[in-house]
This record gives structure tokens, sequence and C-alpha cells, in this order.
């Protein structure tokens, strides 16, 4: 069946599964002490434009959010987000079990704006009661967000002064940073995300990898044993050259970032289709997850011939769905979703 379910649906990008080939009966040192993790982590620091940054590997997107989150934050202390954000909708209360409230704010196409940060810290800070409440202390986004929106670097900015104002920690969900690092229309690039956020990552899972994220933390904001809390959360692997060498090529020659123009490229195809065929979209993105209306005689004529993820639902009479590119989309996928619908 022909699929445009996600951007993490086929395995991973050529060139690492070459390179873990290549390297599989070289005896290395376990968990991230191998020369490629090593090499992987000094190019991140390069890309990100600074040595002032430490570098961590872990095995995923959720566990990445609940050990940062967990580790950054006090058992009272809260993150705040977008109602839409990951943290909130799909990671099974990931954040809560870790016993940190996940503050939840309205937000307009998938982000959440200084003046709600703003007002929420001045409602909170007024309140002579919020000893009793669970404290904030980290603004929580994702770049792309869960709508394929972009930040800009004027509200990126904005959101980091807020937040140093208030004396919270910004953090940047990047599971698919690549689209966004890839996209013209963003203004953003890796160093100023390096500068602007406390810490961030960079999705690999999402980009090209069998698995794993890149955690970049300002090192004044290191937690403590932080190597140690990622086993202690078991998001440690022993064989950390699974990570490492998938890194060290996503950071080889701008990998990282030409397949995620790649799938761009495929993205806008897509939208040409879409244009073509008459179909109305629910918001305009332009990173590689496109949000169609689809009525039911649509959904029911390609329940059987198209993947793609629900989104949410419209009317009685339509709803909400996601198709997304990846480095893996080809224009023969094109085509043939244009022959269907």
């Amino acid at each position: 069946m022909l699929s445009f379910e996600s951007d993490y649906i086929q395995g991973a990008h050529i060139n690492i599964l070459n390179r873990l080939i290549e390297t599989n009966m070289e005896p290395l040192s376990g968990y991230g002490y191998d020369e490629y993790t090593l090499s992987a982590k000094e190019k991140i620091k390069k890309a990100c434009g600074s040595d002032d940054v430490d570098v961590f590997l872990l095995t995923g997107g959720t566990q990445t959010n609940q050990i940062v989150i967990d580790t950054m934050l006090n058992s009272y202390e809260g993150v705040i987000c977008a109602d839409t954000g990951h943290i909130n909708c799909h990671e099974a209360g990931a954040i809560e079990y870790s016993r940190h409230k996940v503050i939840s704010l309205p937000q307009n196409l998938g982000k959440i704006s200084c003046d709600t940060i703003n007002d929420y810290m001045t409602r909170f800070l007024s309140d002579e009661n919020n000893e009793h409440t669970t404290q904030p202390k980290m603004v929580y986004i994702s770049h792309p967000t869960e709508y394929g929106t972009l930040y800009s670097k004027s509200e990126l900015e904005g959101i980091s002064k807020l937040c140093k104002k208030y004396g919270l920690y910004l953090y940047m969900d990047g599971a698919r940073l690549g689209y966004a690092l890839s996209c013209d229309k963003s203004d953003v690039t890796l160093c100023d995300i390096a500068d602007l956020c406390d810490v961030f990552y960079i999705g690999g899972t999402k980009v090209g990898a069998l698995c794993g994220e890149a955690v970049v933390f300002k090192k004044d904001n290191t937690p403590k044993y932080f190597f140690t809390s990622i086993k202690q959360h078991g998001a440690l692997l022993a064989k950390g050259r699974v990570l490492g060498i998938q890194f060290d090529t996503l950071f080889t020659d701008d990998l990282y970032l030409k397949i995620s123009k790649h799938a761009l490229e495929m993205a806008d195809k897509l939208r040409e289709v879409f244009i073509k065929k008459g179909f109305e979209f629910y918001i305009e993105t332009f990173t590689n997850q496109i949000f169609v209306v689809l009525s039911n005689e649509q959904i029911e004529h390609l329940k059987d011939k198209v993947c793609y993820s629900y989104w949410e639902k419209l009317s009685d009479d339509s709803c909400v769905v996601r198709f997304a590119t990846s480095w893996a989309t080809s224009i023969k996928d094109i085509e043939a979703l244009e022959a269907i619908i």
C-alpha cells in the first residue's frame, strides 16, 4: 500500500546503513565512548557554531523529552507548552509519569506566543496562593510544530527574552528540525537555536536515522550526572556506536540538510497534486507535513489504497488528515498518489 503516514516509516538512509555495515566488525568502546560518537558530537558542536555546548545521544523523542525535563526540573516544577504540543498530546503522559505537570496553554497553528506566556506568568506571579500550585520552570516548543508551522527568528528571540525575564528554561523539541532548517521560508539557523535555547535536540528518527536524537545543552545548563540519568531512565545503549555512527554520517557532507531538503521538495510536488485535484488544505505549511481536508467519500475511496495520519474531525462529513514526506519519498510515490486520487 502507498504510504505517506509519517516520516519514519522507512528504515534509514542508505549512507547510514552502509556505514553501519562497514564498521560492523570493529571492536568499539560502549556507551558512547567510541570514536564515531565522539566524532559526531564534535561535528554537531561545529554545526551549532559553539564549543560551549554539551551533546548527548539518546534513543528516541519521548525518552529525550522525559529525561531532559525530569533532570532539569525539580519535582514541584512544571513545563509550559502549547496545548497541541507533543508532550501534552502524544507521549502517553510520560512527563507527568516523571512527576512534572505539563501546563498547556492556547496556541495558534501549533505555536505558543510571547503574549500567551507573559499573560500566564503575570497571573501566576500575582496569585498570592501560587505556592500551592505547580511552579513553572520551562517553556517547551517544537520547531516545526505539530502542525508543520515554523517559528520566526524574531518570535524565538521574543520567547527567549521572556524566559530569561521569568527565569524559565527554553527547550526546543527538534524531532523534525532538519525540515525547518532546510526550509526557504525559515530565517532560523542552527546557530540561532543554539544561542537562544537553553537546551534543544536534533531529531534523527524522523530525519533519516534508524533511531536516535542528539540533545544539545548550553554547558551551564547540563544537569549534573546527566549521563547517569540517561541510564537510570533506561535510554542508554551499551552499543552507543549505533547512535554515534548514524549522527556522524548525518553530519558528514551536510547529509542531514540535504535529505531534509529532498523531503521538502517532495512535499511541494505533493501540494501541487492536491491543488491540481481541487483538495482543500486545512492550514498552509511549508515543511514536510501537509494537512488536507477529506470528505467521508474521499476517505472511503482512499482507505485501502493510501496510508496517511488521521488528525482531527472537522464536521460530520469531513476530517483533517496529514500526509508526510521524507528522505525516502520519490517522484514515483507522488505520481502513484496522483493516479489514485
